[in-house]
């Protein structure tokens, strides 16, 4: 999904460096120094919008090259402009200078079945995997680099480059995949072999858990940061689950609506209180987790625990109309107590927050540091929700 956009103010705000650790280097190489016919009154493409692991920043892929934004204070900390062509994917590796990229289809030096380990700080690539077909996805951990093509995903050791594992998967174009990205554990998930199935590899246990997550084909998933929860949504956009990734027991399921909707991303709180889910529908749902994770070690246990009260704002600012206020634990049917009379729509667990959106355009939602709540659009808009609002 691409979106014209004009570059001369930077796609998602005015230019600024500083935050993330990237440094200024003088060194020639083919990612070259902003071009004064690029930063003129042209205008880019944005190819792609993705978090860093911590959610303290992001990446925005141009059809020019890309750039790095901070999330708090929001701030872009820098670019990399080319006249040779940009972007499709543009992963970082938490604040370091170390991202790996992916060329888009018109990038003369980049092709899309490439995917380069650049070295910001040494400006220059220390690191390439050419495949034969176009990838799809890269994730990348302080250990590992994993690779994801349409059928098969590829892991590597970062340090040498070393192939570990290979992982058939069905097709996979949306090049859904994702990681823990805690030191002491190493969870990969991404799609099964089968329709609705999402495979867990536990690489430091050598376990391997499929999960029969729904009926139709997976849209969206995500892992908490020590991999020992996964998030999942279909293909209907109506359900999203939560499960416990050791033995694949469903912990918690949440309703996002009744309508067929698609699934943009999904995003656990740090302290795992809340979900928040993206959608096409110009909506973003916050819902309340019954789930608790006691330590980087320890087994996932339901609780009653309920989340905080929806405050209303009765500002004038802008935001205001993005609230839609409730109480913070998620909201039943009135019928709920027929639980297993009545179909089993009429027991579900709703949103008890929602957040206003264009519909025509593609969101990613994120929390952050403070369980603020981060939203990156395709059309360049950026909203950072203080906690307070919900």
């Amino acid at each position: 999904m691409n979106s014209s956009v004009s570059s001369s103010q930077g796609i998602f705000s005015n230019s600024s460096i500083e935050n993330c650790e990237y440094p200024n280097s003088g060194a020639s190489s083919s990612l070259s120094r902003p071009d004064a016919d690029i930063n003129g009154s042209h205008e880019s493409d944005l190819f792609s919008i993705s978090w860093n692991q911590d959610y303290g920043c992001f990446a925005a892929g141009t059809s020019h090259g890309f750039r790095i934004y901070n999330c708090e204070p929001f701030k872009e900390t820098f670019r990399r402009d080319l006249k040779s062509g940009g972007f499709k994917i543009v992963e970082m590796l938490f604040r370091s200078n170390i991202l790996a990229l992916v060329g888009a289809v018109a990038n003369s030096n980049y092709p899309p079945n490439k995917v380069l380990i650049w070295d910001d700080h040494q400006s220059r690539c220390i690191g390439e995997f050419t495949f034969r077909s176009e990838v799809r996805g890269v994730k990348l951990r302080r250990d590992r680099i994993v690779v994801v093509l349409e059928h098969k995903i590829y892991v590597y050791n970062f340090i040498d480059l070393k192939l570990l594992y290979q992982i058939e998967t069905m097709s996979n174009p949306r090049g859904l995949c994702c990681l823990s990205y805690h030191s002491n554990t190493f969870v990969l998930a991404c799609p099964g072999r089968h329709k609705g199935q999402v495979r867990v590899e536990h690489f430091g246990l050598n376990v391997t858990k499929s999960i029969n997550a729904h009926d139709s084909q997976i849209a969206c998933f995500t892992l908490t940061a020590d991999g020992l929860l996964l998030a999942t949504a279909s293909l209907k956009g109506t359900l999203i689950r939560i499960f416990n990734t050791m033995d694949g027991s469903l912990l918690q399921e949440v309703r996002r609506g009744v309508d067929r909707a698609e699934i943009n991303s999904i995003a656990l709180s740090p302290n795992v209180q809340w979900l928040a889910a993206s959608s096409d529908k110009g909506t973003v749902h916050i819902f309340n987790l019954r789930v608790r994770v006691f330590g980087e070690d320890s087994l996932i246990r339901p609780t009653t625990v309920q989340g905080p009260v929806l405050l209303h704002q009765n500002s004038s600012t802008a935001l205001d109309p993005l609230i839609s206020p409730n109480t913070g634990a998620n909201p039943n049917s009135s019928l709920s107590f027929m639980r297993g009379v009545l179909p089993k729509y009429f027991s579900s667990e709703w949103s008890f927050a929602q957040f206003r959106l264009p519909e025509s355009t593609k969101f990613i939602v994120a929390f952050g540091s403070q369980n603020t709540v981060l939203i990156a659009g395709m059309d360049g808009r950026y909203v950072c929700l203080p906690s307070s609002y919900f």
